[in-house]
């Protein structure tokens, strides 16, 4: 059961300790935490233990790509750490997302939701061009949200500016976790297709990836409070 709170803070380091100590700061106002590569190879499964530990529902986003059988191996090795969300690449294929969702159905009502990455929020249409993938950007992530739904993930990865396409596409139960989230008081950082936290809610986002405004602020605690009281949430 994912939070009401849809913030979800980026904990973007590779330190154990900055990283649990920006968790204990937010966790009164934010929804959960994300963890990635940089950290999971810093600190591995205890690292992610020690924060799920913290309280906070945590999305550790590993991003797996590779063959079927490696993939599903890789999904129940983290599948008992406690992270609520795990994530896999949808352009590895369908063979590849229903190993997933399989794997993680093996540890039944306990089991993390599993997420499909669509196309990076750093990439646009003539980055995808360069990597010889079918766009626009927008038709990409349309295309591989509906190949996701019907191998039976509980939803996907998106930018802002696909979020009301694939809630028309893909149902109002279909997950979109979205990254590329900015306060308009924030920089932009090198994320291309991004967009304020309301605006994103508004749409239909179910989740909010929220890094830098609120890690790289003086008071990361004051930040996420600012951005609770934007999406008028108590």
């Amino acid at each position: 059961m994912l939070p009401e709170n849809p913030i979800f803070v980026a904990l973007d380091t590779p330190d154990l300790v900055q990283a649990a100590a920006w968790a204990e700061a937010v966790r009164p106002c934010v929804g959960g935490v994300k963890l990635g590569l940089e950290f999971f190879n810093s600190n591995g499964p205890d690292g992610v233990r020690r924060i799920v530990d913290l309280g906070l529902p945590v999305f550790l986003d590993l991003k797996f790509h590779d063959i079927p059988n490696t993939v599903a191996g890789a999904v129940r090795a983290v599948a008992g750490l406690g992270a609520a969300i795990v994530n896999v690449h949808a352009s590895g294929g369908s063979a590849m997302l229903r190993a997933a969702a399989e794997a993680a159905a093996d540890h039944g009502a306990d089991r993390p939701l599993v997420i499909a990455v669509t196309v990076l929020t750093s990439l646009d249409d003539q980055d995808l061009a360069g990597v010889g993938q079918m766009g626009p950007a927008a038709a990409q992530v349309e295309r591989l949200a509906r190949l996701t739904q019907s191998c039976g993930l509980d939803g996907v990865v998106c930018s802002p500016a696909e979020i009301a396409t694939l809630r028309a596409a893909c149902g109002d139960d279909f997950r979109l976790i979205v990254p590329g989230i900015r306060p308009a008081w924030a920089s932009t950082g090198d994320q291309k297709r991004i967009m304020t936290p309301r605006e994103a809610r508004d749409l239909g986002a179910t989740i909010l990836v929220i890094g830098r405004p609120i890690t790289g602020a003086d008071d990361p605690a004051a930040a996420a409070v600012r951005i609770m009281e934007e999406l008028e949430i108590t």
